[in-house]
């Protein structure tokens, strides 16, 4: 495929899709194959999540397509009354750097609202800077490791404050 160096947000649709399903399936394996490479330590493996999770009204997972193509996904996982966790955030590699990652990231924030929830978190990896500046970009700001990650030195957590 032919691709523009910044595709029309306008030709991108952002669908809820199960993650278990074979689309949901496909882009979590090229994720994990991925981070499996840049983090090869065993210490950088957590639990990850189940469908019942990322699914309303708990959670959601997105896929981007471009055309029939799926380019792309995210999921949000509610962890308290207010609170929401991004994860699986991914797109693959041709269409990185044509704002895929902030189509998705910017549904999963309007998602969450829609949920009710007014603050999310998110871990990233200390060796992925094009995620961390995505993030800041969107206005995410750094907070101590939570959870599964206080412990982990290659973890980077930020939060966001929905207004």
């Amino acid at each position: 495929m032919n691709v523009m160096t910044k595709l029309n947000p306008n030709s991108i649709k952002v669908l809820p899709e199960l993650i278990d399903s074979p689309v949901g399936v496909a882009l979590t394996s090229a994720l994990d194959t991925e981070l499996n490479e840049i983090y090869p330590e065993e210490e950088s493996r957590y639990p990850d999540i189940t469908g019942n999770e990322v699914m309303e009204p708990l959670g959601a997972f997105l896929v981007a397509y471009l055309g029939e193509d799926h380019i792309g996904c995210g999921a949000i996982r509610r962890i308290g009354d207010l609170d929401a966790e991004i994860k699986r955030i991914y797109v693959k590699k041709p269409f990185r750097g044509m704002g895929v990652g902030r189509i998705l990231l910017d549904s999963l924030e309007a998602k969450s609202r829609h949920l009710g929830v007014s603050r999310l978190v998110l871990e990233t990896g200390n060796r992925l800077p094009h995620a961390l500046a995505l993030y800041r970009k969107a206005g995410f700001i750094e907070i101590p490791r939570f959870g599964n990650y206080l412990n982990s030195p290659l973890s980077i957590c930020m939060e966001k404050i929905l207004r």
